[in-house]
């Protein structure tokens, strides 16, 4: 008798967001091909653009919609909306970023020019520095897109295809810094070695968990846990090797060590985008797993969770107190907030996901704005990110450090500011599901990052400017356009949070 396969029932609207954006990647590779050198960065902007917009715009036509399709291997449901929507709207901010002329900001291009010979080694270096970089632009695209697959994958299979897709463009974007090759390149090989362990680490889990259940889905493994006779040897071992996968695109420590080398030695415009979007992505997968597919062994993996985000905490909180440049600060901060969303992750109840969603989003905004403001600060070697060169800039150029300090307050949880708003929702949640603990080190922990970025303000404002200190470029209107959104952000939710707050509990819902 021959075998039948039947196909499964393919519905093309309700991943239209994913369809348009890898639509629009393929767009901007054939511009790449197609387009001449001299129009084809203004081109790819607007695909770009159109691309992100109409995914916005399909993910608005479908809130509401709760339904697993393509063999229950894609869940379009409210985290899914949220979190796909939120990446549109971040996604094309980072991508209006990465529009500047050189992908490394670079101010002393005219002064680094009056130095050489015309025709010298030198010369075409720099030459080869400040052309544009419009390949970028389908790098971008194509990883936004398994940003947005990443949160929708209910089969871990097409989770860690995902996972791939939104890695390896980010890989070569890292190491696109031509006037500092040697540091950029070297953050790509780092974030691609490390990266490789984490996915061997992921892929590892899902075969052993396969071993467990018998299925990828993650439906299939809630239904397998607690079964009679089941080993549950290969649960916990995969469950801890899958999260292991998910920690380190979080930035939780102990799998941390590549974010400030990757944050520093990145252009900017990439760090940005790498900062607000992937931790995004990263904890719509982490959430998806462990409420839909390990809800059931909460009291297995919540102790693990528990430890590893006191550490995230109190490391990310005491080594950004000693770092130089404002990029690593950065960093460490972003590990910091990762201990601080997964406070709200080990919640395990809807305040915690909504609270959690309302994080992602507040911390997107403020983050790619202040990655947007460091692009300003140059000298001749191009941008100027040692804490030393910042003094005196409120004396300077009011206007930018004032903004910084204003997104900087946003990051340290001042109130009337998004991060506040952001943290006292994750900690509410977090002490309403007995993680009082959690709550009390987020606390201390807030503390010791409000130290250092008032240090940066204090800096800015109280301290003399060297003779020779960087310059403050006037930004290009996408520039400008990116900060003024994100401060906005960062203003109105800590002001008038409660539409969005309804919006994220409205989408605090998984289906499986």
């Amino acid at each position: 008798m021959p075998l039948e396969i039947t196909s499964p029932d393919l519905a093309y609207a309700p991943i239209a967001p994913l369809l348009i954006v890898f639509g629009a990647a393929l767009v901007s590779v054939l511009v790449e091909a197609f387009v001449s050198a001299r129009r084809r960065r203004e081109v790819q902007i607007v695909v770009c653009a159109l691309g992100l917009i109409g995914a916005l715009v399909a993910v608005v036509l479908l809130a509401g919609t709760e339904e697993l399709v393509f063999a229950k291997a894609i869940a379009v449901d409210g985290p899914t909306l949220f979190l796909q929507g939120t990446l549109a709207v971040l996604g094309l901010a980072g991508v209006l970023l990465l529009s500047e002329r050189s992908l490394d900001s670079s101010g002393g291009a005219v002064v680094a020019r009056a130095q050489v010979l015309p025709g010298s080694r030198e010369d075409v270096a720099l030459a080869e520095a400040t052309e544009i970089q419009t390949e970028v632009y389908p790098l971008a695209l194509f990883s936004l897109g398994g940003m947005m697959l990443f949160p929708a994958s209910n089969n871990l299979i097409l989770m860690f295809i995902a996972l791939e897709v939104l890695s390896l463009p980010l890989y070569l974007m890292a190491g696109l810094a031509r006037r500092r090759r040697l540091l950029s390149q070297e953050a790509a090989v780092k974030y691609f070695l490390l990266g490789a362990f984490a996915s061997a680490f992921f892929l590892y889990g899902v075969a052993l968990l396969y071993g467990y259940a018998g299925s990828v889905d993650l439906g299939d493994v809630l239904a397998a846990t607690g079964r009679a006779q089941s080993n549950e040897g290969l649960l916990f071992v995969g469950l801890a090797m899958l999260v292991v996968g998910l920690l380190f695109k979080v930035g939780a420590v102990p799998f941390q060590a590549w974010t400030p080398d990757v944050y520093q030695g990145a252009p900017t415009p990439v760090t940005a985008l790498m900062a607000a979007c992937t931790k995004i992505a990263a904890f719509g997968a982490l959430l998806r797993v462990l409420y839909v597919g390990f809800g059931r062994a909460e009291w297995d993996w919540r102790p693990m969770m528990w430890g590893i985000a006191i550490l995230t905490m109190i490391v990310g909180a005491v080594l950004a107190v000693t770092q130089t440049d404002v990029k690593r600060m950065l960093a460490y901060s972003s590990v910091a907030h990762t201990g601080f969303i997964l406070v709200g992750v080990i919640a395990l109840n809807p305040d915690g996901l909504s609270g959690t969603l309302f994080y992602l989003l507040a911390y997107g905004f403020t983050t790619l704005a202040s990655f947007a403001v460091v692009t300003l600060v140059r000298d001749s070697s191009g941008e100027a990110t040692h804490l030393s060169q910042w003094a005196g800039l409120g004396r300077k150029s009011p206007l930018v450090a004032a903004t910084f300090a204003l997104l900087l307050a946003a990051l340290a949880g001042i109130p009337l500011t998004s991060g506040f708003t952001a943290k006292f929702a994750v900690f509410t949640a977090g002490y309403e599901g007995g993680a009082v603990p959690l709550v009390i080190v987020g606390v201390i922990a807030s503390a010791i990052t409000a130290f250092f970025y008032a240090r940066v303000v204090v800096l800015m404002f109280f301290s003399e400017a060297p003779p020779d200190g960087p310059t403050v470029s006037v930004p290009s209107a996408y520039t400008a356009g990116v900060i003024g959104v994100g401060l906005a952000v960062s203003l109105v939710l800590g002001i008038a949070p409660q539409p969005v707050l309804d919006l994220a509990a409205d989408a605090s819902r998984f289906v499986y």
